[in-house]
């Protein structure tokens, strides 16, 4: 394999890249670089299109590098390339961590956990007796009694009243009993006409009416209360 060293100016993304890089990636891209150097080199086309390495190429830009190790592939066609950038990014997802490697690995370590992209808090721990685990975990999100004294010395945001007249409904306090609402004016109800040529009458006071005889011949009676016609 022939390395190359190329601008990073002369390089490009290809219009598709189907691994998104997070912040947090691209930072322990940078922290590795920076530990290591470029341990491997961007795979690229003869025009300068990256096939693989875009996560490896935004960390070498975000460190202000003029240059790059790369690797040219050449007499790819379109689709080609494209099978090759699917294939370097899945196949990789195919593999498992070995724990008992990683716990193995990290004992020869000597306590340095310091490791780009994995978490030193739990690299320790892999390390550490049940005792020691334990205390980590009871430490975990606490902050120092120095951070706490700064917290507590915040100035507090000025209380800013309400307005004395407020511009919006308010209920009245708890020790006022609210206006009773206005009672509407009583009313008397009309006289009412029989349409079988009773005689009117006033409901509230109308007596009890003996049964009549209507043009039908039915008996009925006239309701003291709402004058409604009653057959019997």
């Amino acid at each position: 394999m022939k390395i190359t060293v190329k601008k990073l100016a002369d390089l490009r993304k290809p219009a598709h890249n189907i691994r998104r890089h997070s912040d947090k990636q691209i930072t322990e891209y940078i922290r590795s670089i920076e530990m290591f150097g470029q341990i491997k080199p961007l795979v690229v086309d003869e025009h300068g299109e990256i096939i693989a390495g875009n996560g490896l190429f935004e960390a070498l830009t975000r460190m202000g590098r003029e240059t790059c190790d790369c690797y040219v592939v050449t007499g790819l066609t379109d689709v080609q390339k494209k099978k090759l950038m699917m294939a370097d990014n899945k196949v990789y997802e195919l593999g498992f961590t070995d724990t008992d490697a990683i716990e193995q690995l990290v004992k020869e370590l000597d306590g340095d956990t310091d490791v780009p992209g994995w978490d030193a808090d739990l690299l320790k721990m892999l390390d550490s007796t049940i005792e020691e685990a334990d205390e980590i975990v009871n430490d975990y999100g606490s902050f120092p009694d120095t951070e706490v004294a700064n917290m507590n010395r915040r100035p507090v945001e000025e209380h800013i009243p309400y307005a004395d007249t407020p511009s919006y409904p308010v209920a009245p306090p708890a020790d006022e009993t609210p206006p009773a609402p206005a009672q509407p004016a009583a009313q008397t109800p009309a006289a009412v006409s029989d349409n079988a040529g009773v005689s009117t009458y006033t409901p509230q006071d109308s007596p009890a009416q003996p049964p009549q005889s209507g043009d039908d011949g039915r008996r009925y009676i006239i309701c003291p209360k709402c004058g409604e016609r009653i057959c019997l």
